[in-house]
């Protein structure tokens, strides 16, 4: 029919949409148009979907479609106009949480379809294998990708307020826990293999919901300190998975198509952040690295003000600045870049920028709050082609950064053990803007900081900033 052949069309459409939208991601400066993309993509898809509806049985209650239309759209409107950088990664746990639900409340109430109307007749042979099997491993990863991702959230925000006290959401996973998971996953597999004989038994619905929520918790509970940005990546790819078993359920190809394409690259993130992390997925998942216990800090250094660092800076022939999630937390990315400005216009200085690619609690949290402040994308340099210049830098500049630069890292123990930093302790004087002298996210002490190289410039990342701006311009 005419019909169907537009609906194929527009599914058609939309995903090439997604595709090319993906595509632009990769790269900053393209980014912009690439979210643009993938948002006419869904409108094309959603747009697609109602009209098939139309056409086919028709649509009772158009008020409910709008309505649903409206209120998302004022809230996801709502949530992104309020959110703070620092709230990121949050809002990104968040979102995962909400694409995982919605795909298992999909599934849900296509099973419910058949055990609430007796009337319909339920398929068979391998349609009704297909359908059980979707829609169980739609409510398992979508379940589970919702209960974790509210847990990645409340661990990222650091802890939920209740009757105003402040509760820590604790990371705890003893290593016999894995075969508890292990046992509950299979047990999930096992009801959806007995569901296939008899799919209309709530039961099986039910403890599937049951076992799969609490898989998500237990996923994620162990997992702590630098690991966070995996967990992210990793629950993003879930949402995407879940969206793809949906899609088999209701024959929806375009829904096939977006969540292949979030569940695959979310996937490929993850491992990136794993390699940047020299770490296995495995170990993120089951070993339980860091965030439990903080380091007492016994030490202390006497910090220096902004005339020193700025008499320091002068006749510097190169700096590096590795920003980090105190920038994020201060906001002053626009004071970094009139930093960076105002020493290569008065001494010549060359300024470049150190990205660890897990600094921050989401992947390239530092790049978009750099290309926010209009900093150019070729002074952005990736780890392991800044760390070779790092001797070459007569300053490093650290603004908030703590775990990525911490040499902690290189000794073997502890949550840091093996992951690659970045080597500012390598370069001929470093300057740290910190708050205090406490640990980083990690829970572990940082050697660079009592280096007789370095010096301290304790306070607010902003304020601090725009002092040292200040003594810049004086000089």
């Amino acid at each position: 029919m005419i019909n169907d052949e537009w609906v194929a069309i527009g599914y058609l459409f939309s995903a090439a949409l997604f595709i090319f939208g993906l595509k632009n991601l990769s790269h900053p400066r393209t980014a912009p148009r690439g979210n643009q993309l993938g948002a006419m993509g869904m409108l094309v898809a959603v747009l697609t979907t109602v009209l098939q509806m139309e056409l086919g049985e028709g649509i009772v209650g158009w008020a409910l479609i709008g309505g649903g239309l409206l209120l998302g759209g004022v809230i996801g409107w709502i949530m992104a106009v309020r959110v703070e950088m620092t709230g990121m990664p949050e809002l990104v746990a968040l979102f995962n949480g909400f694409g995982g639900a919605a795909s298992a409340l999909v599934a849900l109430s296509e099973s419910w379809k058949y055990i609430e109307n007796e009337s319909l007749e339920l398929p068979t042979g391998l349609e009704i294998q297909v359908v059980v099997v979707a829609a169980g491993l739609s409510a398992l990863v979508g379940w589970m990708t919702l209960t974790g991702s509210l847990l990645a959230m409340l661990k990222l925000k650091g802890g939920v307020e209740i009757f105003g006290k402040w509760i820590r959401v604790p990371t705890w996973g003893p290593e016999w826990l894995n075969p508890i998971k292990a046992i509950l996953f299979l047990g999930t597999l096992v009801l959806i293999v007995l569901a296939i004989d008899d799919p209309t038994n709530t039961d099986y619905l039910y403890a599937i919901i049951g076992i799969s929520c609490l898989l998500g918790i237990l996923l994620v509970l162990p997992i702590g300190g630098a690991d966070m940005p995996v967990v992210v990546s990793l629950l993003n790819s879930l949402s995407g998975i879940a969206a793809a078993f949906t899609g088999f359920i209701i024959s929806n190809s375009v829904l096939i198509v977006a969540g292949s394409l979030v569940g695959a690259s979310g996937l490929i993130l993850t491992f990136i952040m794993c390699k940047a992390m020299n770490r296995q997925l495995k170990d993120v998942l089951f070993k339980s690295f860091g965030g439990s216990d903080k380091e007492q800090v016994t030490r202390t250094k006497v910090g220096s003000d902004a005339d020193e660092v700025a008499m320091m800076i002068d006749g510097a022939q190169k700096i590096i600045i590795v920003p980090g999630y105190g920038m994020a937390v201060s906001q002053c990315q626009h004071q970094v870049k009139e930093f960076a400005d105002l020493v290569s216009e008065k001494f010549d200085t060359e300024v470049k920028y150190a990205i660890h690619p897990v600094a921050g609690r989401m992947p390239g949290h530092m790049n978009v709050l750099l290309a926010e402040a209009n900093v150019p994308y070729e002074q952005l340099i990736e780890m392991s082609e800044i760390n070779p210049e790092m001797p070459e830098a007569d300053i490093a500049l650290v603004i908030g950064a703590n775990d990525t630069c911490n040499p902690a890292a290189r000794t073997g123990e502890g949550p840091l053990a093996g992951m690659p930093i970045i080597d500012a302790d390598a370069a001929r004087t470093v300057v740290i803007i910190k708050r205090s002298l406490s640990v980083g996210y990690a829970g572990v002490d940082n050697d660079l900081f009592f280096m007789d190289k370095t010096m301290m410039l304790f306070g607010d990342g902003k304020k601090m900033m725009n002092e040292l701006n200040s003594a810049v311009k004086e000089l």
